[in-house]
């Protein structure tokens, strides 16, 4: 209990040190909404057909919690750790996991929120259809679909300095997204690179919502990669997060 309400109360001031620069949020909203309007709205073929028109919804919202997710955490820790305030606080008698789940209370929160603009815009302008229950469903799937983001961007933050954790955030950003489906569907996908991205937690989110939203089958590879990706960045994060406590006061 005391390690929530610590992570609790680490999560609403990074929320409101986040909100104290407005652009940070703006962009976090704006980015995944105007890539709805700009590379999915035009295409006819797509923003005409319920099917599609929903996958393509679906994708966006799940590249903005895949972003939001990245950058809060592989760019914010690897900015917190070169601030001197980051030491102090590793002085204090709080384990890591109230810090980590104070990242992810206001990094979740924000991305919920950025998720919103996405559907209220596929709402007005793409043949997007889906029962309250199906968007309740997929907002809870996303949040599952967050998780293995959030702990490579808290592997990025605590093992590169923050000038190298923003290249490599971007990279793996857009990488998982042209790879795991987001951009371009992987049914347009040659089948090497289909069968590759298989492999890639972007695709197994993409799957595992459309599953939640339109039903269908769930294929065991979606469930299984997912859950290998969580426990291995899982493992990794908290491996690095001690070398560097080893490393800073040893």
């Amino acid at each position: 209990m005391t390690t929530l309400r610590l992570a609790a109360v680490h999560g609403k001031y990074l929320l409101l040190e986040t909100t104290r620069v407005p652009i940070a949020v703006i962009s976090a909203l704006a980015f995944p909404a105007l890539s709805l309007l700009f590379f999915v709205v035009p295409q006819q073929v797509v923003a005409t057909n319920p099917l599609y028109a929903t996958q393509a919804v679906i994708s966006m919202a799940l590249f903005a919690v895949m972003a939001n997710a990245l950058f809060s955490f592989g760019l914010g820790i690897a900015e917190d750790r070169e601030k001197p305030w980051d030491p102090y606080l590793r002085t204090l008698p709080v384990a890591g996991v109230s810090r980590v789940l104070g990242y992810v209370f206001s990094t979740g929160l924000i991305g919920l929120v950025a998720v919103l603009p996405v559907i209220v815009l596929g709402a007005i302008f793409t043949a997007a259809e889906a029962s309250v229950l199906s968007i309740l469903a997929g907002l809870l799937a996303v949040i599952v679909s967050a998780l293995p983001f959030m702990l490579i961007g808290v592997c990025i933050g605590y093992s590169l300095p923050a000038k190298a954790a923003i290249a490599v955030v971007q990279i793996v950003m857009f990488g998982f997204a042209f790879a795991g489906g987001l951009f371009l569907p992987p049914m347009l996908f040659a089948p090497w690179l289909d069968t590759l991205s298989t492999f890639f937690p972007s695709r197994q989110a993409r799957e595992l919502v459309i599953w939640a939203v339109q039903g269908g089958d769930l294929h065991p590879w979606v469930w299984l990669g997912m859950g290998a990706w969580i426990v291995g960045t899982a493992v990794l994060a908290l491996f690095l997060y001690r070398r560097d406590e080893g490393r800073r006061y040893r």
